[in-house]
């Protein structure tokens, strides 16, 4: 035992120090460091699909580590030299907020069970199938179902739980740690980062956002939020790389590139990168003869979106080479057929659900997008009037309205062409799909508020401003006393998450994945074992629940759940007798009778081998 918890503290450490090489070698490449962390993490995710695409993921996961290693060497060796130097701004006031809650965070998750239905269903399951097999799914690897999910986020993951070992807390802290520093890009839009209050803002902000991200929270590893943070960072870099147009190419190409790469519907998101990339290239333009201009441009967009869009054509062809078909895959002939089946009437009934669902004052969702609109608009109003400062964060609000109303739009569609009609009518998953957009659009209204409150202090020369530098003792005080108040609700809400998902953890602690890490090992070793799960909770036997959570945990794809048993003994014998091994998470009266009165037995939980007379436990 103590072994493995140093090999793991070792291994961690290896980690961290390759992530910390990719970082600083990125500051020599003028990366701004804001946006290191997050386009070191996209750069090793792009080399470990190049490596699991030509079947070398786990040579390719040492070779990707190793490297970052070496970089931070060379790194120290010519930094202790003199040969190279990085400029270092220093800790401020948010650097000590991400840190410290960070930490704190990622503890809580690393104690975090994976509870939530499509853990087991794929995002989970395809991190042990990479783990384990050192190769992505082939045809007959049936234990994967949607075998057209992009594998970004698996990667990464694999490469963490590789070195720390494998475990649904490993998993919850590598995903944290993509998330995190995604989250930490949107300091580099700040003007002033001396400035408490506007730095504490933006920490507010990502507080705010678990809120909208509460039906999966972070304890899962659902790609929901992980693609409106790398929106988000994505937004950030080409800010920021405005006036550096190779700069800006290569971070459009790597964050378009990763995105798709991270589920099929990261295409919405990307078109939002795209557009702001050409917004920005336009405004930016170089000086020159009109035609020129155009040639340079058009050469420069559609050459970025190109490489963009590569590793994902690449993964396309690799999914139709390789599978027949697949759930939810891109697919115009399968979305023609979904539509005759459910008809115009189908089509209507569905847009009726969703239409209700929008206007429904309890959905979360609907909340956010109300929150944002007023919010803005009364930011607006007390700048423009109060501050008598002209700003445009009613125009960015009719911006961040479309993209809310084009993204109903898409999911609409989703529902309507992609969905069978029992999901699709119930809108299944509707507020953890729309909690993307909502986090995005409030990343991205708090960023630019941000900076329009900078431009409304009275001292506009950065390097002048002190604590002296204030129009009147007044607005010194209030400036202090909103910088501490929002502090103070930056650590509240961030400490609400965190004790959100202390007591989500202690309310399941009865769960089913829980109670069955009680009664039985995981298996590592991919296998065609026919396993039955008992579970006396028929909801999660009919949603395939149990089956899936079976699937993952013993590492087959021949698990299955059921929650009703024959009072026969012989019937209730022939059912056994289908099954090389039974397991009993939960106490089940009626199963503990059936096997009293068939093998004469006294069983209540454990995991247990069928033989054709007697079932034989196996220990623990």
């Amino acid at each position: 035992m103590k072994v493995g918890i140093v090999l793991a503290v070792l291994g961690f450490v290896f980690f961290a120090l390759a992530l910390i090489g990719y970082s600083s070698t990125l500051r020599l490449c003028h990366v701004n460091p804001y946006l290191t962390w997050i386009t070191g993490i996209l750069v090793e995710i792009i080399m470990l699909y190049g490596f699991a695409m030509v079947n070398l993921l786990r040579p390719g996961i040492w070779i990707v580590t190793s490297l970052g290693v070496l970089l931070l060497l060379s790194r120290l060796i010519f930094g202790y030299l003199g040969k190279v130097s990085i400029h270092y701004e220093g800790l401020h006031l948010f650097d000590s907020w991400m840190i410290f809650l960070g930490i704190v965070m990622a503890v809580v998750l690393f104690q975090s069970p994976l509870i939530h239905y499509d853990n087991f269903s794929h995002w989970a399951t395809i991190v042990k199938f990479l783990m384990y097999t050192g190769h992505l799914p082939g045809a007959q690897d049936t234990i994967i179902s949607f075998t057209s999910y992009p594998p970004a986020t698996a990667l990464f993951i694999t490469q963490f739980v590789t070195f720390t070992g494998f475990s649904a807390g490993n998993m919850l802290v590598a995903q944290y740690i993509l998330i995190w520093a995604g989250s930490y890009s949107i300091f580099a839009t700040l003007r002033d980062r001396t400035r408490g209050l506007n730095s504490m803002l933006l920490c507010l902000t990502i507080a705010i956002s678990y809120v909208f991200n509460i039906n999966i929270r972070l304890n899962n590893l659902l790609v929901d939020y992980v693609l409106a943070i790398l929106t988000v960072a994505g937004c950030v870099g080409i800010f920021v790389y405005r006036y550096r147009p190779k700069m800006l190419a290569a971070h459009v190409a790597l964050f378009c590139g990763t995105l798709l790469l991270v589920k099929n519907s990261a295409a919405f998101f990307v078109t939002i990168l795209v557009i702001d990339y050409l917004v920005t290239l336009i405004r930016h333009r170089t000086t020159g003869h009109w035609f020129r201009q155009i040639l340079r441009l058009t050469w420069q967009f559609l050459g970025t979106l190109v490489i963009a869009a590569l590793p994902f054509i690449w993964w396309e062809g690799h999914v139709h080479s390789t599978f027949t078909t697949s759930k939810h895959e891109i697919n115009a002939a399968a979305y023609q057929s979904q539509l005759a089946h459910d008809g115009v009437q189908g089509f209507l009934q569905i847009g009726q659900a969703f239409l209700k669902q929008i206007f429904s004052w309890n959905s979360l969702s609907t909340q956010g997008f109300l929150v944002i609109n007023i919010g803005l608009i009364s930011a607006w109003a007390i700048i423009k009037y109060g501050c008598h400062h002209p700003n445009p964060l009613v125009k960015l609000l009719g911006g961040l309205d479309l993209i809310t109303g084009l993204y109903y739009g898409s999911l609409l569609g989703m529902y309507v062409l992609s969905m069978p009609y029992a999901e699709a009518i119930t809108l299944d998953g509707f507020e953890r799909y729309m909690s993307t957009v909502v986090v995005l659009n409030l990343f991205i209204g708090m960023i630019v508020m941000v900076r329009v409150i900078d431009e409304t202090f009275y001292e506009q020369d950065l390097a002048a401003r002190s604590t002296l530098t204030y129009q009147s003792i007044w607005t010194k005080n209030g400036y202090q006393l909103a910088t501490f108040l929002v502090m103070f609700f930056a650590i509240i809400m961030m400490y609400s998450e965190i004790n959100g998902t202390t007591f989500t953890n202690h309310y399941n602690r009865r769960a089913l994945p829980v109670t069955l890490s009680k009664v039985a090992q995981p298996w590592t070793k991919l296998n065609h074992a026919k396993i039955l799960i008992v579970d006396p909770q028929k909801v999660e036997v009919t949603t395939y629940y149990a089956g899936y959570l079976a699937n993952y945990y013993f590492f087959t794809n021949n698990a299955s759940g059921q929650a009703t048993f024959s009072k026969s003994p012989r019937v209730f014998r022939k059912t056994l007798n289908q099954y090389e091994y039974v397991v009993v998470p939960k106490y089940d009266r009626r199963f503990s009778r059936g096997v009293r009165q068939t093998y004469h037995q006294h069983v209540r939980t454990g995991f247990y081998r069928i033989h054709q007379d007697r079932l034989t436990q196996i220990q623990r």
